[in-house]
């Protein structure tokens, strides 16, 4: 916007025409309200274009365009009142004056559940109808209409709050949102899921319009089964994080049954937007859901993908949370459609990832064509490099933490935020780092001593006391880091990498980080 308006102030007409397009419905929105006349609405609004072209080198910041264009309309609307009048439209023609999505089907009963929902919306106050119309009619964001009518976003999410409430009594339905998109979106219904709570309280502020699951899982650790929604499978699953990272199994049950309660149900929407990352993380999260929707016969809903590894002007990105709602409202509609290809291609990987065979994900990360989704060699090679290596029988959390440890990192969270950087394209959380500590403090050779702790935080529990903890190289740590001793052969193994289950001293399977890849393991691996 900021460079729209200083090529128009060098005169650039195409620059002006984007800054008109912006606007334009906003303004009408404005005029309308104070003039009631949808012909005297749009002269206010041709004529404010006009007279902002002309003085916009007056204008000294960008940023106060929106407020200064819109005390222009206005003043244009006070001089169209004093110098003519026309016949006023009806509120319930309004639609046919400002640009709109698709057309009304000429139902009759669609008809008159548009002449209903106008007249209610007419019967708002003003400052209720002007926000409403812009949000839900014109699709601005709460940031652009705050700019724009100088109020604060706060003082606009209560306005649309307070509109739902009062139209929500009105009309024969049970809520005003899904009569507008029933209306104005052609019946079109959209669920965006997401692996987040800060990423879909980001989308919930005018960033998308629908519904938003948050999908709970975490699939890099534990047992996973191709088929997760099996009650027996759920529950392995449940009693495996709670006794791992303390998620309590009747919460975590209820909490999945929820999820896949709103996924089940998923025809009722056209269209599913899954957003996700390029990280481990959400890697095998979007493969689960992707597994998932190839084994339903997807009617007329469409399935698309956003999933990025990078945003521009952030160096090190780690995933939708550390945008801006801003910065996430211009991803809003950058979906691609997921196809076949996909589907197949999510398939494959899932099932290979959940195999307690884990040749057929070598295999794949190694010979088979996984461009479809682009970030799936990646985080699976990343996936494979945390099995036992070779060199130590340490897995690369163990061997970068052992290593940052060394260097002089003593604090559990300035431990979790340098792995959190260099290995980032795991996506791993703060659960997930803490059992990987409590493993190596623990077992008749452990090889970090941990002072000032008695138990890592569990779930929901506060980090607070990892603030006066410091960790420590016990003298196993420093052999097996060195590689004179094998951490597998010392303590032995019981851990899951995805459907691989490694127990015992004798392991099948080893990570050769000289090779990249995993090559046939024994206990003597890595002895001297």
């Amino acid at each position: 916007m900021q460079q729209w308006i200083e090529r128009a102030k060098q005169g650039n007409r195409e620059a002006f025409d984007l800054i008109v397009r912006r606007f334009e419905a906003m303004a009408y929105a404005v005029a309308y309200e104070r003039l009631r006349d949808s012909h005297l609405a749009e002269d206010a609004v041709q004529e404010a274009f006009a007279e902002a072209f002309i003085h916009l080198r007056k204008l000294k910041e960008a940023d106060a365009f929106p407020g200064w264009f819109k005390t222009i309309v206005i003043r244009q609307c006070h001089r169209l009142v004093r110098r003519k009048r026309h016949p006023t439209v009806p509120f319930d023609q309004l639609a046919q004056t400002i640009g709109r999505q698709p057309s009304v089907p000429e139902i009759v009963e669609r008809k008159e559940m548009q002449q209903c929902l106008h007249d209610s919306i007419a019967a708002l106050s003003s400052n209720l109808r002007v926000t409403v119309q812009l949000f839900y009619f014109h699709g601005y964001s709460l940031p652009e209409i705050s700019a724009y009518l100088g109020t604060p976003v706060p003082v606009l999410k209560k306005r649309l709050f307070d509109a739902r409430a009062k139209l929500k009594g009105k009309l024969p339905v049970a809520d005003f949102v899904s009569v507008f998109h029933q209306l104005y979106e052609g019946g079109k219904r959209m669920l965006h899921i997401v692996n987040g709570d800060t990423v879909a309280e980001k989308l919930r502020q005018g960033v998308v319009q629908g519904d938003i699951l948050v999908w709970r899982e975490v699939y890099p650790e534990g047992p996973v089964f191709i088929d997760s929604a099996e009650e027996t499978n759920r529950s392995v699953r449940a009693r495996y994080l709670e006794q791992a990272m303390g998620i309590p199994s009747a919460e975590f049950v209820r909490l999945s049954e929820e999820q896949e309660k709103v996924r089940a149900d998923f025809r009722k929407y056209e269209e599913i937007v899954l957003w996700f990352e390029h990280d481990l993380f959400d890697q095998t999260m979007l493969c689960c859901l992707l597994h998932w929707f190839a084994q339903q016969s997807l009617g007329a809903t469409k399935l698309s993908l956003l999933c990025i590894g990078a945003f521009p002007g952030i160096e090190l990105f780690r995933g939708l949370g550390q945008l801006s709602v801003n910065q996430m409202a211009t991803l809003s509609g950058t979906w691609q459609a997921i196809g076949k290809e996909q589907l197949e291609l999510g398939t494959i990987v899932w099932e290979a990832y959940c195999a307690p065979d884990p040749g057929k994900l070598v295999q794949l990360l190694e010979e088979g064509d996984t461009s479809g989704l682009p970030y799936v060699r990646d985080a699976f090679r990343l996936h494979l490099s945390r099995f036992p290596s070779t060199r130590n029988g340490l897995g690369i959390v163990e061997q970068t933490t052992l290593e940052m440890v060394r260097d002089g990192t003593t604090s559990p969270l300035d431990l979790f935020g340098h792995i959190g950087n260099q290995l980032h394209g795991l996506g791993m959380g703060d659960l997930q780092y803490w059992h990987r500590l409590a493993k190596l403090s623990q077992g008749p050779h452990s090889l970090l001593k941990l002072e000032g702790l008695s138990a890592f935080p569990g779930y929901k529990d506060p980090a607070s006391p990892l603030r006066q903890s410091t960790v420590a190289l016990t003298e196993a740590g420093r052999k097996v880091l060195d590689g004179e001793e094998d951490w597998i052969a010392l303590n032995g193994i019981d851990e899951w990498y995805g459907g691989v289950h490694l127990q015992g001293r004798s392991i099948p399977w080893r990570w050769d980080a000289s090779q990249n890849t995993l090559v046939p393991g024994t206990i003597a691996d890595g002895q001297h």
